[in-house]
């Protein structure tokens, strides 16, 4: 599946598959075929990274639990 370029949809799409349809982030990535760690580096770059308690992409300024 070709994901979308743009860091902000590519964000909202992630966090709805990851809310609808996939128990984690791993799973997720076999089931697309992706590349975790690209998909991590792309968002940390617009300052989001995955969390794992939420089971979402968040804000990095949001505290660790």
């Amino acid at each position: 599946m070709l994901l979308p370029k743009d860091p902000y949809i590519l964000l909202s799409f992630l966090n709805a598959r990851l809310r609808d349809q996939y128990a984690d982030l791993e799973d997720l990535c076999a089931s697309l075929d992706a590349d975790e760690q690209s998909l991590r580096e792309t968002l940390v770059g617009v300052d989001y990274r995955y969390d794992p308690v939420y089971h979402q992409f968040i804000p990095i300024t949001s505290k660790e639990v």
